[in-house]
């Protein structure tokens, strides 16, 4: 496994934060549940933490594909993503 030096929401600094809070509020309400998932410096937006505008962007960019005002259903791009993921053959 690659090791990617990462920053912790705690010791980031304000950009950091806006960042982070920006594009999670873009998210489906499904995504504020706690997933049991607590490893932060695991996670793939931990892995953007060195680059806060990188981090916006790229994690933005899904909240807007998810928008309800779009045409599919969460169902659908649920499916969508299952389909490709299984052609992609990854184990997510």
């Amino acid at each position: 496994m690659t090791w990617i030096k990462t920053i912790a929401p705690s010791e980031g600094d304000a950009n950091l934060r806006e960042a982070r809070e920006s594009e999670r509020a873009l998210y489906p309400p499904e995504y504020a549940i706690p997933t049991g998932l607590t490893d932060e410096a695991g996670s793939i937006v931990a892995s953007h933490s060195l680059i806060p505008e990188a981090l916006h962007h790229a994690f933005a960019t899904f909240g807007a594909l998810m928008s309800p005002e779009l045409p599919l259903t969460r169902r659908q791009h649920e499916m969508i993503t299952t389909l490709v993921s299984v052609t992609n053959r990854c184990h997510y």
